[in-house]
C-alpha cells in the first residue's frame, strides 16, 4: 500500500511555478501581498495545558460534525493571520474538512503564562492537543499539516510517536529538517532580509513576556533588542529558555531529519530545492525517509510559496489544492 501510494503521488504532486514567478525570492515574499483582504471566519478556544499555561486554537468549521479534522501548525512567529494559514483553512473547509490552527505558545493574541515559549523541536504541546482531540472526537479521522517550523515539529512528532501518532496522515511543507545549516542560510540570504524580518518579530514577541523570561535567563529589553543575529538569539534566548546547552545543541536535538526514517504514518513532504531560507542539507531525500513518506520535492517554489498559474492577476496557490487532495486520498482509502 505504501509503495503504491508513492507511485500515485509521484505523478499527481508535481509543482510547476508560474512563468512570472520563477524567482525563489518572489515565490517566498510576494504571496503574502496577493490576498490582503482574505477573511476566514474562525471561532477561538483557549485550551489549558497541564503545566498551567494555554494554547489558543482557531477553528474553521465545515458544519458537518462528523467531518474529518485537520490540525494546522504555523511557522516561526506565525499565527492565524499568516497568509498560508488563512488560505489553507479556507481551502480545507471548502473540501469538506474541519480545520483548527494551534497557535504555539506566545504566538496567540495573549502572552503565555510560563517562561517557556515554543521552538522547532517542541512536540509535547502537539501531542497533548492531538490526545485532547482524540478524546473529544474518537470517531473522527484526524490529520495534521505543518508549515516551516511547524512542519519540523510535525515531522519530529511523527517520528517520535511512530504508530501511536493518532493521525491518519500528515503533510509537511518547507520544513527546516536540518536546523544548524538552515540557520546559516537565513543569516546571509537576500541581503539578510529574512533574518531581520524574523528577528524583529521574535524580539517583539518575547518583549511581551520579558518579566517572565527574566525568571530563567538574564536579559533586559535593551539587550534583547540589541541582538541582530539569528544564531545569537537562539544561543542567548531560545536554547537556555528551553533547557539546551547553546544554539548548536538546540539545533542538533530539535532537527527532525533523524526522525524521518521512523515515521510510520502516511506523510507527504513538500519542499523546494530553491528555498532561500533553508540549506541544501535540509532537502529531504529518499534515503532519509521511511516507506510511508512520499516526497514532493520540486526545483522551484521558494519557502512556503508554490505559486502557479498563467495569469499574474489570478495567482494559483498550489498548496491549497494539493494538500486537500492528498488528505482526501488518504481519507478515501481509510474509509
Amino acid at each position: 500500500m505504501n509503495q503504491a501510494m508513492k507511485t500515485i503521488t509521484a505523478d499527481n504532486y508535481e509543482f510547476k511555478p508560474a512563468w512570472w514567478m520563477r524567482n525563489r525570492h518572489a515565490q517566498t515574499i510576494l504571496p503574502r501581498f496577493f490576498r490582503p483582504r482574505l477573511q476566514v471566519p474562525v471561532d477561538y478556544e483557549t485550551l489549558d495545558t497541564p503545566d498551567d499555561d494555554f494554547l489558543e486554537l482557531a477553528w474553521a468549521k465545515h458544519g458537518d460534525k462528523s467531518a474529518p479534522l485537520v490540525v494546522v501548525l504555523h511557522g516561526l512567529e506565525g499565527n492565524i493571520n499568516s497568509f498560508y494559514a488563512k488560505g489553507l483553512l479556507k481551502a480545507l473547509v471548502h473540501h469538506g474538512f474541519d480545520a483548527v490552527l494551534m497557535h504555539f505558545r506566545n504566538c496567540s493574541r495573549e502572552v503565555n503564562r510560563q517562561a517557556r515559549a515554543y521552538h522547532s523541536g517542541e512536540t509535547s504541546d502537539l501531542g497533548f492537543f492531538i490526545d485532547t482531540l482524540k478524546a473529544r472526537f474518537p470517531k473522527r479521522p484526524l490529520f495534521a499539516v505543518g508549515f516551516s517550523l511547524g512542519g519540523n515539529v510535525l515531522a519530529k512528532y511523527l517520528g517520535e510517536t511512530k504508530s501511536q501518532s493518532g493521525l491518519e496522515a500528515g503533510v509537511v511543507v518547507s520544513a527546516p529538517y536540518h536546523l544548524s545549516s538552515s540557520c546559516q542560510v537565513i543569516r546571509k540570504s537576500c541581503f539578510k532580509l529574512y533574518q531581520k524580518y524574523l528577528l524583529d518579530r521574535m524580539k517583539k514577541s518575547f518583549s511581551r513576556k520579558l518579566d517572565t523570561i527574566q525568571s530563567q535567563i538574564r536579559i533586559d529589553k535593551p539587550a534583547l533588542y540589541a541582538i541582530d543575529d539569528l544564531w545569537q538569539f537562539d544561543d542567548k534566548i531560545t536554547a537556555p529558555l528551553h533547557g539546551f546547552n547553546g544554539a548548536e545543541d538546540y539545533y542538533a536535538q530539535a532537527s527532525s531529519q533523524p526522525y524521518l526514517t521512523q515515521i510510520t504514518t502516511p506523510t507527504l513532504l513538500i519542499h523546494a530545492k530553491d528555498d532561500p531560507m533553508l540549506s541544501s542539507q535540509a532537502v529531504p531525500t529518499a534515503a532519509q525517509v521511511n516507506s510511508p513518506v512520499t516526497l514532493a520535492v520540486s526545483p522551484h517554489g521558494g519557502h512556503v510559496g508554490f505559486i502557479s498559474g498563467s495569469n499574474p492577476f489570478k495567482p494559483r496557490f498550489w498548496l491549497e489544492s494539493v494538500i486537500p487532495q492528498y488528505l482526501q486520498q488518504i481519507y478515501s482509502k481509510a474509509k
